[in-house]
């Protein structure tokens, strides 16, 4: 008898004992805690089980199963996040343009997605980023290690770029990194090469007619609906069809525009078909603070600064006061939209350096916003936006436990992100190894490697490449044409704005270097290219006046 009641106490204690053993649970005490969404914390308590925040306060005591990070000195941020990137998304998306051009030869080289639109490739809004998502967390080590858990991720070709995902940056397969998908449909005005539309009257003319053939698509399915005896059946078309959603504003509308002539388009056409509109770029956003507050359309504000990254040379023209001008005013643009209560987060805009993301957060806290509504774009006002705010982007009971912890002033120089965690998984910064005085790592020994040694050490890279140059609003495709001589790199750059050759081209273990002249609205631009070579694929940035601008590509047979 008493064996019977014992036997199932026993098991009982011991499912007990394996659930309390297989929850993941930890305890960061003694930190300064920013939760954004209530006072900051200034000595407290975060726990983190199973993936979310447990408890957080001033005086909570560790769990006693739990891993204990003592936090002196550490501050507690939500996990930050950057609101339009391209991370995780396949290489093969960005170098085939999704059929804007390239000619027959280049489109035949990859296989195009199977569609039953009767759009052009381009304009087919109803690709989807979680289509394109590589699984795997080791990719976005960079990211993390800087702070970021979750990001905006779309591809960067067509007008339309297609719909985005909200994903965490962490988990071993597509479906564990998805936050939110779709979010947002994202349009960029660009052109299509060799064929309509191919200029910017052109794609403004065509997308408010994709939008009014959807309304019309739409009208037509509820008449058949309702009574179909006598009429047509509709067409099944998969890109009108995304569209009736973004229609009837289940959908948010992301428009990649910079110039306020762009914005003022993007409103107008918001307005006119009363549009959940976003502007993304932002750069003279602050010229239309008035519209986009009265529209109530927010801001995914680019914190690619515009600067000058070579110096002029002695024959070149000045700058004109319109560089001049957008490089002093954009570090204001955040301050100059809070004041007039447009709501914004902050994205990244394929910076070289993600350390430029907390300088240029730093720079428009000089420029006049504030301290706590720089740290809110990267983390509430965000997760607001993208519409996750009741799981992400403050530090809560019950909220998903994306941390990100920093020794020192996020938005000062001297910090250091020593942990991350990510849907409560911990990430520890992996230290540098320490190099020998003299520079000579452990397994030289202390010897120089030889030519030979030297030479095999360098990057191939030589060959033609097609590449797609992401500038926001108005990507380009082109060629670099590379002839290699060991360490030395020659060549062309060709785009529609003409050819240009390489000067001072350097390859390394790394990757590669060069810089180039471009003729660009009859002025002449001095652009610095760095980039990398894995297998066919290439991808980099062009450091220009305008900022970083990243391309990618692949090497043609």
């Amino acid at each position: 008898m008493k064996i019977r009641f014992i036997l199932p106490a026993l098991l009982a204690v011991g499912s007990l004992f394996s659930l309390s053993a297989s929850a993941q649970s930890y305890s960061i005490t003694n930190a300064r805690i920013v939760t954004v969404s209530g006072a900051t914390i200034e000595n407290g308590t975060v726990v983190v089980r199973d993936g979310l925040i447990e408890s957080v306060g001033a005086n909570l005591k560790p769990p006693a199963d739990a891993q204990v990070f003592n936090g002196s000195g550490l501050t507690v941020y939500p996990g930050f996040f950057d609101t339009l990137t391209s991370l995780g998304m396949q290489a093969q998306a960005a170098a085939t343009g999704r059929g804007q051009g390239g000619g027959p030869a280049a489109q035949a080289q990859t296989p195009q997605n199977v569609s039953n639109s009767n759009y052009a490739g381009g304009l087919r809004p109803e690709e989807s980023a979680i289509d394109e998502l590589k699984a795997g967390e080791a990719q976005f080590e960079t990211n993390r290690n800087a702070g970021f858990t979750t990001v905006v991720t779309v591809g960067r070709s067509g007008i339309f770029n297609g719909q985005s995902a909200v994903i965490n940056l962490a988990g071993d397969s597509v479906s564990s990194m998805v936050v939110k998908t779709p979010f947002a449909e994202h349009v960029s005005f660009t052109t299509i090469r060799g064929t309509y539309p191919s200029s910017l009257l052109g794609t403004f003319s065509a997308l408010r007619q994709m939008l009014l053939d959807a309304q019309r698509h739409q009208e037509l399915q509820k008449l058949y609906a309702a009574n179909p005896v006598g009429m047509k059946r509709p067409e099944d078309d998969k890109s009108l069809e995304t569209l009736i959603s973004v229609l009837n504003g289940q959908m948010p509308i992301v428009f990649n525009a910079n110039r306020e002539i762009e914005i003022i388009r993007a409103l107008d056409l918001a307005k006119e078909f009363n549009l959940k509109a976003i502007i993304a770029g932002g750069q003279e956003s602050w010229k239309v603070t008035e519209r986009l507050k009265t529209q109530k359309v927010p801001v995914l504000l680019s914190l690619n600064f515009p600067k000058r990254t070579a110096a002029a040379s002695a024959e070149a023209d000045p700058e004109s006061i319109d560089v001049l001008r957008l490089r002093a005013e954009t570090p204001k643009t955040a301050a100059k939209l809070a004041q007039a209560g447009v709501k914004f987060a902050f994205q990244s805009g394929g910076l070289t350096t993600l350390n430029d993301f907390y300088a240029n957060a730093g720079k428009s806290v000089e420029n006049g916003l504030s301290k706590d509504a720089a740290v809110r774009a990267m983390t509430l006002s965000a997760a607001e936006i993208l519409g996750v705010e009741n799981r992400l982007g403050s530090i809560e009971k019950g909220k998903i436990a994306n941390l990100t912890v920093v020794r020192g002033d996020i938005l000062g120089k001297d910090k250091t992100v020593t942990h991350v965690f990510v849907d409560g998984k911990l990430f520890e910064q992996k230290e540098k190894p320490a190099t020998p005085a003299g520079g000579r790592g452990a397994a030289g020994r202390g010897t120089t490697p030889d030519a030979a040694t030297a030479v095999s050490a360098i990057a191939a890279v030589g060959g033609n490449y097609s590449v797609t140059i992401d500038i926001p609003g108005q990507p380009l495709s082109g060629t670099f044409a590379f002839t290699q001589q060991g360490a030395i790199l020659s060549g062309t750059i060709q785009t529609q704005l003409g050819t240009s050759p390489i000067k001072d081209g350097k390859v390394t273990a790394e990757g590669f270097t060069f810089s180039s002249s471009v003729e660009f609205g009859g002025s002449t631009i001095e652009i610095i290219v760095k980039g990398t070579v894995s297998g066919n694929q290439i991808s980099g940035t062009i450091d220009s006046p305008q900022g970083a601008i990243p391309f990618s590509g692949t090497k043609n047979p």
